[in-house]
C-alpha cells in the first residue's frame, strides 16, 4: 500500500525513533524542500538532450548524480547514519571549475529565462538556496554533517553554471539587469 494513515492525526515519523513529529517541524520543511529540488531538477533532466554533451560535460548524468546525493542528504536529515562525504563536495567543484571554462562571464547576474532549459535550473538555483536555508534551521536541532552544508553551498552555484551553460549551448546570449527603470 502507498498509504499507512499514521500521518492523519499531521504526525511523522523519523529513522531511529518511534517518536512522531508534526509534519511541519523544520526537518519535515527541509524534507520536502529537498524533495521539491529533486523533483525539478528531476525535470531538469528530462529536458536534457544529448546536444548537452558538448565541452564534456553531459548534463543529465550531473543533475543525476546531483540527486543521487539529495537522497542522502534526505537521508541524513531523517536520521540515517549516511552523509555526504568530501569526494561528493569535489566532484561538485571540479564539474562547476569545468564549466565556468566554457561560459561567458560567469560571475554576471543575468535575467533568467533566456531558455526554457536555462530557466528550469535558474528556478532549480533559487529551491536550492532555500533547501539550504531549511537544512541550516533544521541544524540548530539536530546534527547535520559540514560536508552537507557545504554540498549544499555548492549546488546552487552548479545549477547557475548549468543556466548559464545551457544557454550558451543554445547560442543565445543572456541579458544582465540594467536597474534602470524605463
Amino acid at each position: 500500500m502507498l498509504y499507512t494513515r499514521k500521518g492523519d492525526d499531521g504526525t511523522s515519523g523519523l529513522l531511529g525513533t518511534k517518536k512522531r513529529f508534526p509534519k511541519n517541524s523544520p526537518v519535515y520543511d527541509a524534507l520536502g524542500t529537498l524533495d521539491e529540488l529533486n523533483s525539478l531538477l528531476g525535470v531538469c533532466r528530462a529536458c536534457s538532450s544529448s546536444s548537452h554533451k558538448k565541452g564534456g560535460i553531459d548534463i543529465a548524468h550531473e543533475i543525476k548524480n546531483t540527486q543521487e546525493r539529495l537522497f542522502i542528504i534526505q537521508a541524513e536529515l531523517a536520521g540515517s547514519s549516511k552523509s555526504i562525504l568530501y569526494v561528493h563536495v569535489e566532484e561538485l567543484e571540479r564539474t562547476i571549475e569545468k564549466i565556468e571554462k566554457l561560459i561567458e562571464n560567469p560571475h554576471a547576474f543575468v535575467i533568467p529565462g533566456t531558455t526554457g532549459l536555462s530557466a528550469l535550473f535558474d528556478y532549480a538555483r533559487s529551491v536550492s538556496r532555500r533547501a539550504e536555508r531549511r537544512v541550516l534551521e533544521v541544524r540548530a536541532r539536530r546534527e547535520v554533517s559540514s560536508f552537507t552544508r557545504a554540498y549544499l553551498n555548492r549546488l546552487s552555484s552548479l545549477l547557475y553554471a548549468l543556466a548559464r551553460y545551457t544557454a550558451t549551448l543554445a547560442g543565445v546570449k543572456e541579458s544582465s539587469p540594467s536597474y534602470f527603470s524605463k
